[in-house]
């Protein structure tokens, strides 16, 4: 299956590292213009530098902002008012005892999470019914469906997407504009090594010890190791492309068998 996105514009959000920057990666790869989005310039010039490298043809612009201020959005969607695909991938996440979650930490979850996400959706998705194609995508967690005792705010931050996600595939129904999440389960990101090694033997190499991470404290999963930031791009690099004209309004699972159940 070859994936074209020639003359598409993507913006990603978060795109500077993790999942993010493996999504850019992949979509610029497909053909796409992709705009990396980050709070400061010096991460997005780096972010830009690691995709030119790795897709040196690609055409890479720099959307810098923070897209949980309302104000720094509205510059970022003047300086690029066109966008075919849509990557609502930034996202926060920490542990807490669910008794001593402020109100104030609720509130900064759903704005970071939620309503960054809202926000550019109700910017770009006029312009792509108005064209009659375009590609929303959320990227969520196995937490929207398994709620993490240690961090309930983020859970539910995450199961909200879900019902962003398919209220708005409702919202664009016969546009030509499609609508999803991406659920991602475990994922080896920055920093999950070293949270890997505070769990197992640091004696043991990286293949084996995310092994033994996953038979201890992940053992719902049927693939048995971490999901590679690569694997999760894949599924939104499809999503984004025109094989995908008819999965609208879905929650796809990028989760290696992590959450135990058949749907979503």
């Amino acid at each position: 299956m070859q994936i074209d996105l020639t003359g598409k514009v993507a913006l990603v959000t978060g795109s500077t590292q993790g999942i993010g920057l493996a999504i850019a990666k992949q979509l610029a790869a497909a053909g796409a213009e992709v705009a990396v989005n980050g709070r400061t310039a010096e991460s997005v010039e780096r972010a830009r530098i690691a995709i030119l490298e790795a897709h040196p043809a690609s055409r890479v612009t720099r959307a810098v902002g923070d897209v949980t201020d309302e104000t720094e959005v509205g510059h970022l969607v003047a300086a690029l008012p066109v966008v075919d695909i849509l990557v609502n991938n930034l996202g926060v996440f920490g542990a807490q005892p669910a008794l001593e979650i402020t109100d104030d930490e609720w509130r900064r979850y759903f704005d970071v999470n939620v309503l960054s996400a809202v926000r550019l959706t109700r910017a770009y998705l006029p312009g792509m019914t108005e064209r009659g194609w375009g590609r929303i995508q959320y990227i969520a967690s196995d937490s929207a469906i398994v709620t993490p005792v240690e961090m309930i705010h983020y859970g539910v931050s995450k199961t909200a997407l879900l019902g962003v996600s398919r209220g708005f595939a409702k919202a664009a129904a016969g546009s030509g504009v499609t609508v999803n999440s991406v659920i991602a389960g475990p994922t080896h990101t920055e920093g999950v090594e070293d949270f890997v090694y505070q769990l197992v033997s640091r004696d043991l190499p990286w293949e084996q010890a995310q092994r033994e991470f996953m038979r201890l404290h992940r053992p719902q999963s049927l693939i048995q190791r971490l999901i590679e930031p690569e694997e999760i791009a894949n599924m939104v690099t499809y999503l984004a492309s025109p094989f995908a004209s008819a999965t609208t309004g879905g929650a796809l699972r990028v989760d290696g068998g992590y959450v135990d159940a058949i749907l979503p």
